[in-house]
């Protein structure tokens, strides 16, 4: 008779429904103490005027949410943890392959924690600008769907640079002008979905991708906020303008992100969020549905914590777009992921910068890169001349952004040049502006008709290759280190790839990057080198607050 008792007692107990995973709402609070406390901080990029958001209501976000986590506790978090925190693609997809994980719970995991700490206002990173409410839905598609011959991106959550279209979730670029922008995909994030990806959301960015105002905060839009460096909140410089995307993948929000590049807006951020970081040759991926600065310089790039991952986002961005002509001399069938570990650095010859010698960690990351067989080389540096670079990316961007919007923008967006945006920022300077708008405004004091535009790019471009290319020849280089973004312009006029890769931590604890500068389409020999470098050193460490 127990025995019975004890059975109906646990089909009743069956029966009952579990309780919901309830996410408690955002009530904005009062800042005046944190800004006041920054108001003397040395860098004047860090005296933030705001942190949170006067635009977007967090709550909009978990209401995106709720139902997808709803089954999801605190439990299942931690027990999930340890197949997801800081794993790498291949190591996640074998937890996947053998039944320990699936993709609906790997994306579940990952919207709990963006909810978990960024709900969470001693937490909160403002990385996020919007997700994805059929996150879940798709990821149970995946694992219905999956096969042994998926691209190994197939089923990963992967967060999106908020100036790249993506189709269900807005298009801002962090500007007030365009929060109704909605639309279709952008190219590489069809590429992406094609090979079975899932675009988890939105990360925000410095507005309008740093061409907004002059000496204002990176990772600040008047979208989301105030983006902060997840090593140091208020204490370190989150880099820009992919800055989101950056401490996204340093709090272990998704399992990649996507940024892009002018001149150091991958590469910038990646270093100082600790993570990988790599400005492709600009052409080998479409710009097709970003929203431009130059159609010159312009590259979105894979930003992730490992080299592993970058080669797999790589791999499943690339594609000919017949609407961008820059990728039609793309090299085909490249596979990154499977020739990183062909090469070590044994034999290779690396420029070192004489102007950097007196940074401890890049003297010790060239220690380990010669301990690893490669032949470090010094040299002087040229002294480009780069009068006029800010002028072409006015022009560009005067041509490129209306382009944008003719082509790829909302039809609910009625602004055709950036004359239109300046005047309608100009209606409530503290909401749109804050910062002011001096780089925005500025282009539309930059006359340069057609053929001087031509010679200033073709000026600016030959300067930027003779930069790298003097020291290349002369000492049979196969690439030059450098610094987070400190070569960036150069590279970015050469359209030169680069990559960057933890190389430590200064006493403070702020990170930095080992950049390596390789000729266009050495992808490839790029992903190797670092590779070898990050295996052989294994610094990076996640911050210890998002652990």
């Amino acid at each position: 008779m127990k025995n019975c008792i004890l059975f109906l007692l646990l089909i009743a107990s069956a029966c009952q429904p579990r309780p919901k995973t309830t996410i408690q709402p955002w009530e904005p609070y009062d800042e005046s103490e944190e800004l006041a406390q920054n108001a003397d901080h040395e860098s004047v990029k860090l005296r933030y005027k705001l942190i949170q958001s006067r635009v977007l209501d967090k709550n909009d976000l978990w209401e995106r949410v709720a139902d997808q986590i709803s089954d999801f506790s605190e439990e299942n978090y931690h027990s999930l943890q340890p197949l997801i925190l800081d794993q790498d693609i291949p190591a996640i997809q074998s937890h996947i392959q053998a039944s320990r994980l699936s993709y609906e719970k790997l994306t579940q995991w990952y919207l709990y924690r963006i909810v978990k700490y960024e709900n969470d206002k001693d937490k909160m990173l403002n990385a996020i600008i919007s997700l994805n409410p059929e996150a879940v839905s798709q990821a149970q598609l995946r694992d219905a769907n999956k096969s042994e011959g998926d691209h190994p991106i197939y089923g990963m959550p992967i967060l999106v640079k908020d100036n790249i279209n993506v189709d269900g979730m807005l298009t801002t670029a962090g500007s007030y002008s365009l929060r109704n922008n909605a639309t279709t995909d952008a190219f590489i994030i069809k590429k992406l979905k094609e090979k079975g990806a899932i675009i988890l959301g939105k990360t925000n960015l410095s507005e309008w991708a740093n061409f907004l105002c002059r000496n204002c905060p990176n990772g600040y839009s008047a979208i989301g906020g105030q983006t902060l460096n997840a090593y140091g909140r208020k204490v370190f410089d989150t880099g820009g303008s992919s800055s989101g995307s950056g401490v996204a993948m340093a709090a272990n929000y998704a399992v990649a992100a996507i940024g892009t590049e002018t001149s150091g807006s991958i590469l910038s951020p990646s270093s100082k969020s600790s993570i990988v970081g790599l400005k492709p040759t600009v052409g080998l991926l479409s710009r097709g549905g970003i929203v431009p600065i130059s159609s010159t310089l312009d590259t979105p790039g894979p930003m992730t914590r490992s080299v592993t991952d970058n080669a797999i986002l790589l791999s499943a961005m690339t594609g000919i777009d017949d609407e961008d002509p820059s990728t039609q001399a793309n090299p085909q069938n490249k596979n990154y992921l499977d020739q990183l570990k062909e090469k070590g650095l044994e034999g290779l010859r690396f420029g070192v910068n004489k102007n950097f010698l007196e940074d401890s960690l890049y003297l010790r990351a060239i220690k380990s890169v010669v301990e690893l067989g490669g032949v470090a080389i010094e040299f002087e540096p040229e002294k480009p001349n780069f009068e006029g670079f800010g002028d072409m990316l006015s022009a560009d961007m005067k041509v490129d952004l209306e382009h944008y919007l003719d082509n790829y923008a909302s039809s609910e967006i009625d602004f055709s040049s950036v004359a239109d945006i300046v005047k309608f920022n100009q209606e409530d300077t503290l909401i749109r502006i804050p910062y002011g708008q001096a780089r925005f405004a500025g282009m539309l004091d930059v006359e340069v008709n057609e053929e001087e535009l031509s010679q200033l790019k073709n000026r600016l471009h030959q300067q930027g290759i003779r930069f790298f290319e003097i020291p290349m020849k002369r000492h049979q280089l196969d690439a030059v280190l450098s610094i987070n973004n400190w070569n960036a312009g150069y590279a970015a006029t050469a359209k030169y790839p680069c990559l960057t890769v933890p190389m430590g931590y200064t006493e403070k604890g702020e990170p930095k990057g080992l950049t390596f500068i390789g000729r266009p389409y050495e992808e490839d020999m790029l992903l190797q080198m670092s590779y070898a470098f990050e295996q052989a050193t294994l610094i990076r460490k996640s911050p210890s607050d998002y652990k």
